[in-house]
């Protein structure tokens, strides 16, 4: 039984080291009419440059984003810039059902404001079929709001292929913010690859009332048509 044990231990230690073969290093570049997440606004209904790279080795996975914003200064900070660092593990339970795991660091380079807007979450997915859903979990304060760790997101989302190569993904989430304003976002994109060139479309929005997401006149939750162009290399 010890032999038994020790193989078993063996091989499945060699399963979980993935080789240097299997690594694979991706980047991506792009922009969009306005920078929406999690339904609201982060550039003032305005847009925004983004661009990525992802290092991905069996199921472990490492990656870096990031995207021109203007909340942290319209909030009396000072970054233009948000970085997003983050790293993770994908499997498969069973044929068909897929699991994510990982965490995922916000930073808002010298943002300066009280409380510190840089957050991070601890995420969990399970995939079946077409359809994702995912629970993210704060273990700081939310994006800058005080006492709010602990805060959650859940989010359900799907991806169809339409016709000739355009996929259709519609989303649900709902944001439940720790002594701050809670709410529920959606949206439904189109998108299609043409050799790594990738448009999409989106009607994007959120249930939040124009009082509790009104800056400078500008409703930031609107529900809004965003369109993107981005390019994978």
């Amino acid at each position: 039984m010890k032999k038994t044990l020790l193989a078993t231990a063996a091989t499945l230690a060699t399963a979980a080291i993935p080789t240097i073969a299997s690594a694979q290093l991706a980047f991506n570049a792009g922009a969009v009419t306005d920078y929406r997440y999690r339904g609201v606004s982060q550039t003032q209904l305005k847009p925004a440059l983004q661009a990525g790279v992802d290092y991905t080795n069996g199921g472990f996975y490492l990656g870096a984003w990031g995207s021109t914003i203007r909340w942290i200064k319209k909030a009396g900070g000072d970054a233009s810039v948000e970085l997003d660092v983050y790293g993770g593990y994908k499997g498969e339970i069973s044929k068909g059902l897929g699991y994510d795991v990982g965490v995922l660091a916000y930073v808002y380079p010298s943002n300066s404001l009280s409380p510190n807007a840089d957050t991070q979450e601890l995420y969990g997915a399970l995939s079946f079929g077409p359809a994702t859903f995912k629970y993210s979990h704060a273990v700081s304060n939310l994006f800058g709001v005080p006492n709010s760790k602990n805060s959650g997101y859940a989010d359900l989302t799907a991806s169809f292929e339409v016709f000739d190569g355009w996929s259709l993904a519609p989303h649900l989430g709902y944001q439940k913010v720790k002594n701050g304003i809670s709410y529920a976002d959606y949206a439904l994109t189109a998108s299609k690859d043409f050799s790594g060139w990738v448009p999409s479309i989106a009607i994007v929005g959120t249930d939040l009332k124009r009082a509790e997401a009104t800056v400078d006149g500008k409703f930031l939750g609107k529900t809004a048509l965003v369109l993107g162009l981005k390019f994978n290399f």
